[in-house]
């Protein structure tokens, strides 16, 4: 009688201070998987697959609004009071308008290989949080018609996360690859009307993750495309996202401060590629503004200041025969 009594306590609290909120498309009532959540206060969250998120009061107190993003969506703002369990998202005028039909590539083709570069130097790895974005950019070969058909995708399982039998401990953790057409600058810009992909990283995984995407029938343009890779966070056994706070707080000098939390595998960067080629940024803070990987950008990171300014992600490239 006594823990029926805590475990109906404990529902009543938990249904007081968190709230399911599921985002659906507007006309088709389609769930929008994996939506951005930002909090307005440089901190957020992802909805899962079925388009659900939380919003807890207890966990995030100083949240007054959100502003819900996804690709082929225009941004939407609520007030977190009285905010409806069900939000509908409407579909963006401008990505459908961006859309570029292309004819389909076939005949004789090639395949080249951009080699993935990989170490096991923990201190020259980035530290995969949900607000991070990293970017590389693919060229054609030869200025020929070229499909990504695997990204290569270099990881590190570091040793300091190993049990006391010597196994690795165990983890999943879902990823996010999307695609960004390239500016006038070389910089990333808007989303390209390619989908996004999922997958999940384990303990288990080979230190160069192969992502199948040739199903997506991805053709570099000519000014090239950007390959960005993104945590969303843990997943339970059957890869459902785990809901857990995105980020911990530090007691300092000044007062608490919230220090996003890291994921692993933990992404190498390599120094043994000639100029800067990786951008990043920060998706919840500066208006989602790209930077590239550079002093400018951080003149404190260790990475740039030992040369260690660009991932390495490699791909399998198919390349067509021009045609006539």
């Amino acid at each position: 009688m006594k823990s029926f009594l805590f475990l109906s306590l404990f529902m009543v609290f938990w249904s007081t201070t968190a709230q399911k909120i599921t985002l659906l498309h507007r006309d088709s009532k389609e769930p929008v998987s994996f939506a951005t959540i930002s909090f307005g206060n440089g901190l957020g969250t992802f909805a899962d697959g079925d388009g659900v998120f939380s919003l807890s009061r207890k966990r995030y107190p100083d949240v007054d609004s959100l502003t819900i993003s996804s690709i082929g969506y225009e941004d939407l703002t609520v007030a977190t009071n009285g905010i409806a369990p069900v939000l509908y998202l409407n579909p963006s005028t401008a990505e459908l308008e961006a859309v570029v039909v292309q004819a389909r590539l076939d005949g004789k083709f090639k395949e080249e290989d951009i080699d993935a570069i990989a170490h096991d130097n923990y201190f020259d790895c980035w530290l995969p949080t949900v607000e991070s974005e990293i970017a590389v950019k693919f060229e054609r070969v030869d200025g020929n018609p070229t499909k990504l058909k695997t990204l290569l995708i270099p990881i590190v399982l570091e040793e300091s996360q190993s049990s006391k039998k010597g196994k690795l401990c165990a983890f999943s953790t879902l990823f996010r690859m999307q695609f960004y057409n390239v500016n006038t600058a070389g910089a990333p810009m808007e989303k390209s009307s390619y989908p996004t992909q999922t997958f999940i990283i384990t303990q288990k995984s080979e230190e160069v993750y192969e992502l199948d995407v040739e199903e997506l029938g991805i053709q570099i343009p000519q000014e090239g495309i950007f390959a960005a890779i993104q945590v969303l966070g843990y997943t339970y056994p059957d890869g459902r996202l785990i809901d857990a706070k995105k980020y911990r707080e530090i007691r300092t000098r000044s007062g608490m401060e919230k220090v996003s939390t890291t994921y692993r595998p933990l992404l190498p960067f390599t120094d043994e590629i000639n100029g800067q080629q990786t951008w990043v940024r920060r998706i919840f803070f500066n208006n989602k503004t790209w930077q590239l990987f550079e002093l400018s950008y951080n003149p404190n990171s260790k990475l740039v200041r030992s040369g260690h300014d660009n991932y390495g992600m490699g791909a399998v490239l198919k390349v067509y025969e021009p045609r006539d």
